[in-house]
């Protein structure tokens, strides 16, 4: 088979199940890492987890894994055969963690199409040095050391059968759930289990390796092996990986039945050739010879083209669902929203506007198309909405390392972490998060356990992590039981580094006081450590925020915690909008920023001596832009009271805009606009209406930023 190898094809599902496999193996860590111990069932996962990567990365000659992962499992190996007591469990917590790290960043730089060079050297010495400290444990408590886990590189999968008198012989078929990925990576890992133990290993499908569509085969039909080994039952069933399995149907045969069984593997056993001399006379009776064949009395030829065999039974296993590469899947968005503001140009024709055109029939067409449009989009967004799970997974880790290197007692609290989120979302959210989550546990827990007993809260701190969809947003909290944050020591550090004028502290809200930790180069820390101090991190977390068109919401109560929320849009490519005109330029104002349209004349306008403008609505005060003078455009409506007053709000902060006219809502593709454009403060991407005419989106974060500072 080993010709028809080929690594380009195996990589990928490697990448996958391996992601898969390390996410796992971290969720299992992390959950147990306050116990006292593993239990049996986590020792065997992560045993199988590691044997899994293990086989892989050996097949794709990823030597530096294949050893690390060899010796992560041999000590898993030694707890699952002996089940010594007192293993020191929060060392052996970081031993997996540190393995796993290991073959992350391998596996990042193979994505990045890099070579996996990682120095393993290190970090086998430590896990050799844990595990000899194991095994004298062993010894100590007079439990019987297990055989060695031996691991032997791969060579090929065949082995001419020579039978002895300790062999067995098995009829092996494991079905997969319907639902399975890749099941042919899977029947591989079955067979290089097993070839540690095979003296003979024969399988169907045949073409695991190199025939991609062997998969459906596998789901549908089912994996089939036969096996010679000197291993019992017991040893063959543990080493085969059960997890995807939905059944595994195992018969010991004779010898005799083995070679009748190598016919259905495709595999052709000619008749004993005549012996020279004389013939034994029970022999020539018609009875049974009692001596076994001796090694190459049977002479094994491979199948003929086209003669393949199905063996089984089974009534086909239909296959629920496929993986897709993400690239297709961002290709149909594309094409999606073309046909979205195809339809818009279709339906929005100037030559539909001619008097006396009858169109009922064409309004009947249009509402159809319409429909099916829509329901298109609402199929391609949940198929790009995945679940929060494997972001929170990762926060759980930042807790646990983060937490352990400031020496404090913290607990994790997760809710809602099944959540859905558009992919390209979760890859903007998840630095910001991370943030946030290291703030908590740096800045917001108490240093000492004895601080937070003496305001009456327990000594263990904790952390919740909150995922939630409401009106179309999705609502992401971090929370703290901490010490709060401090309004006056905010407000003091933001006058010593000049970030606001000298107002008196009584002229902002809670909330734009605590919004001061957002400012660049804003901290509260006094000393600079691995997590915090320089001045960074809020800001990046609002700008990455305000770049998928969200914002960060902070509330807190000094003494009792804090909780940062970030509110973000479920998806960044189809939007409702409404779209407006100022002079003969067209603008998209998100549904979702706008408060109210009104009407008002020239007496509710304030005019301030540096040139700033402010309207005055039922007794409140808003800035007051006009978009013709910010943006130049000629054409337009210069009295207030002619044209209409848009209030739109961001972040719980509200300004006002001066348009010509209101034209229509619709459903808005959101477009890329070109870098030069992009230096303009106010506007965060283009569209295409319906008459073929661009409209430049109109950001209302921007609107609200004047040189730099917030309004």
């Amino acid at each position: 088979m080993a010709e028809e190898f080929n690594t380009e094809s195996m990589l990928d599902m490697f990448l996958y199940e391996s992601g898969q496999l390390l996410e796992k193996l971290e969720g299992i860590i992390l959950e147990k890492q306050d116990a006292d111990c593993f239990d049996d069932a986590d020792i065997n996962e992560i045993f199988r987890v590691m044997h899994t990567i293990k086989g892989s990365s050996g097949v794709l000659m990823y030597e530096n894994i294949t050893k690390v992962t060899h010796k992560l499992e041999d000590v898993f190996y030694y707890l699952r055969e002996s089940h010594p007591d007192d293993v020191p469990h929060m060392e052996l917590v970081e031993k997996v963690l540190a393995v796993s790290d290991f073959v992350t960043g391998e596996l990042d730089k193979l994505k990045n199409g890099d070579t996996p060079d990682g120095d393993e050297k290190q970090l086998v010495e430590d896990l050799d040095e844990f595990l000899g400290r194991l095994k004298g444990e062993i010894k100590k408590q007079g439990i019987e050391m297990p055989q060695a886990n031996r691991h032997v590189e791969p060579t090929q999968f065949y082995i001419t059968p020579v039978a002895g008198d300790d062999s067995h012989f098995y009829r092996i078929s494991i079905h997969y759930r319907s639902d399975t990925q890749m099941s042919n990576l899977r029947a591989y890992s079955a067979t290089y289990a097993l070839k540690e133990v095979a003296e003979d290993l024969l399988y169907t499908p045949d073409d695991i390796l190199s025939n991609e569509a062997s998969a459906d085969v596998i789901v549908a039909e089912g994996f089939h092996m036969l096996l010679q080994t000197k291993s019992s039952k017991e040893e063959v069933i543990a080493l085969i990986d059960s997890s995807e399995a939905e059944e595994i149907n195992f018969d010991e045969l004779t010898k005799e039945e083995y070679g009748n069984a190598l016919g259905e593997f495709g595999r052709e056993v000619a008749e004993p050739a005549p012996a020279p001399a004389a013939v034994d006379t029970k022999e020539a009776a018609g009875e049974a010879k009692p001596d076994k064949p001796k090694p190459g009395d049977y002479v094994v030829k491979t199948k003929e083209a086209g003669k393949g065999k199905t063996l089984a039974k089974h009534q086909p296993k239909q296959q629920s669902i496929i993986s897709v590469n993400v690239e297709k899947m961002d290709s149909l968005m594309d094409l999606i929203g073309e046909l979205v503001i195809a339809e818009a140009v279709v339906l929005q024709n100037p030559d539909l506007k001619v008097p006396g055109l009858e169109l009922s029939n064409f309004q009947k067409a249009s509402g159809q198309l319409s429909k099916i449009t829509t329901e298109l989009q609402e199929v391609i967004m949940s198929m790009r909405m995945m679940p929060l799970t494997n972001v929170f997974q990762k926060m759980k880790r930042i807790v646990f390392d983060v937490s352990r290197k400031l020496g404090k007692d913290i607990e994790l609290e997760v809710i809602g972490e099944n959540t859905e989120v558009d992919k390209n979302i979760i890859e903007h959210i998840t630095d910001p998060l991370m943030h946030l989550v290291r703030n908590s546990v740096d800045h917001g827990i108490e240093e000492n356990a004895e601080d937070r007993t003496a305001v009456g809260k327990p000594a263990k701190g904790k952390i919740t992590l909150e995922a939630k969809n409401e009106g179309g947003k999705v609502y992401i909290s971090v929370k703290d039981d901490g010490k709060g944050l401090n309004k006056d020591k905010l407000y003091q550090k933001a006058l010593e580094k000049g970030v606001i004028e000298n107002k008196p502290m009584s002229e902002f809200t809670d909330k734009e006081i605590f919004r001061f930790i957002t400012l660049p180069g804003f901290s509260t820390k006094e000393q600079v450590t691995e997590y915090s101090g320089r001045g960074v991190g809020m800001d990046v977390v609002v700008k990455n925020i305000q770049s998928i068109s969200g914002r960060l919401d902070i509330s807190s109560v000094e003494f009792e915690g804090s909780e940062m929320t970030l509110v973000i849009p479920l998806t960044l490519a189809i939007i409702n909008g409404i779209v407006v005109q100022v002079g003969n330029s067209p603008f998209v104002i998100e549904t979702a920023s706008i408060k109210e349209f009104v009407r008002v004349g020239e007496d509710s306008l304030i005019h301030e001596p540096s040139g700033e403008e402010y309207i005055v609505l039922r007794g409140e005060c808003y800035p007051f832009i006009r978009l013709n003078e910010k943006y130049d455009l000629p054409d337009s409506i210069d009295k207030i009271e002619e044209g209409i007053i848009v209030v739109l709000e961001h972040e719980g902060s509200q300004v006002c805009v001066l348009i010509d006219k209101l034209l229509q809502e619709q459903e808005i593709v959101v477009k890329p606009i070109p870098p030069y454009v992009r230096k303009v403060k106010g506007l965060s991407g283009c569209t295409q209406l319906g008459d073929g005419s661009i409209a430049l989106i109109l950001d209302i974060a921007g609107l609200l930023m004047h040189d730099g500072e917030r309004r």
